[in-house]
């Protein structure tokens, strides 16, 4: 479900705020590595081949969603971290904020998130923007994960096994570095990033999931000629995906580390760690009302067993 885990992290935003939505507006707007453990013989399929079916899966999956959750998100920036809980619905996703660096946030602060939520219920033109925002961030990011294919060049690196937070417990996952296909030729400022990124995916071969994208520019990339903007040399970003119940995958865990400039004069830095949780699945019907209620009825939850469960955050990566 990478690329459904994908509109997810725009929703949040709105994944890429999540910053799968930072990663997508670096893509949109401005238009390390693992020792392979275990066997070292390349599989006889041609590495281009499985990525295409691994994608080919994802966006199938993508677009037939069947599964939704809720869960929590702790994401850790350079002002501090933001834990938050997040349920995809039918409509739109709906988040709370519950706790800032770990701490239960304070009543104010929680009548505030309470009413947001209740805003965008009762206004049908604010949940009408907000679908329309998600959608458009997800068909960039799903023009990304469809480039994936032919924006680059695979190498099998070997496999390694599937870890918490990362593929199908119990599988092998098939590490291929990637670098620019010169003979790809980018369709629009989306894809063009892809030029300039290096670096490795893991895939989940019988589940045929992609459970890491791990890559880094290793040069600039201008956008518009220079004028729109540009990315640094340097940058990362980091993607992880599992199965977090039957059959049902997410992202798990997200890091991005992106530096440039937007119109000449606008910096953009961005840094952050997020790691996301405690997957529960809902009803697949679940609308964005019965999602805020579902909210607040998890809210209360918490605040009768404790404060300690409104900022505790599993570290599944």
């Amino acid at each position: 479900m990478l690329v459904q885990s994908y509109m997810s992290w725009q929703r949040r935003g709105s994944r890429l705020g999540l910053d799968v939505v930072m990663l997508v507006a670096c893509l949109a707007i401005i238009p390390t590595s693992l020792s392979g453990g275990g066997q070292n013989a390349a599989p006889e399929q041609p590495p281009g081949e499985l990525v295409r079916l691994a994608v080919a899966r994802e966006v199938s999956d993508a677009q037939s969603p069947s599964v939704k959750h809720l869960f929590r998100s702790r994401k850790q920036g350079l002002r501090g971290s933001q834990t938050k809980l997040y349920v995809q619905t039918t409509e739109a996703m709906a988040g709370m904020l519950i706790a800032i660096d770990d701490k239960p946030i304070s009543s104010q602060q929680m009548d505030g998130e309470l009413g947001h939520l209740d805003y965008l219920n009762n206004d049908h033109d604010a949940l009408r923007r907000k679908q329309k925002q998600e959608r458009d961030d997800a068909d960039r990011t799903l023009r990304i994960v469809k480039a994936l294919p032919d924006a680059f060049l695979y190498e099998y690196e070997g496999q390694e096994q599937s870890q918490p937070g990362v593929g199908r417990p119990g599988d092998a996952l098939v590490r291929l570095k990637f670098r620019p296909n010169p003979r790809y030729s980018p369709p629009s400022r989306v894809e063009q990033v892809l030029s300039g990124m290096e670096g490795y995916l893991l895939i989940d071969k019988g589940a045929l999931r992609i459970g890491k994208i791990d890559a880094r520019l290793f040069r600039d990339v201008t956008f518009g000629w220079g004028i729109l903007g540009h990315l640094d040399k340097g940058g990362t970003f980091t993607v992880c995906q599992a199965e977090v119940s039957d059959g049902a995958w997410e992202i798990t865990h997200m890091q991005l580390n992106m530096t440039g400039k937007i119109l000449l004069f606008k910096s953009i830095a961005v840094k952050s760690d997020e790691v996301l949780s405690d997957f529960r699945r809902v009803a697949s019907d679940l609308t964005f009302a019965k999602g805020v209620e579902l909210l607040k009825s998890e809210v209360a939850r918490m605040q009768n067993t404790g404060p300690e469960n409104a900022s505790a955050s599993s570290d599944r990566r």
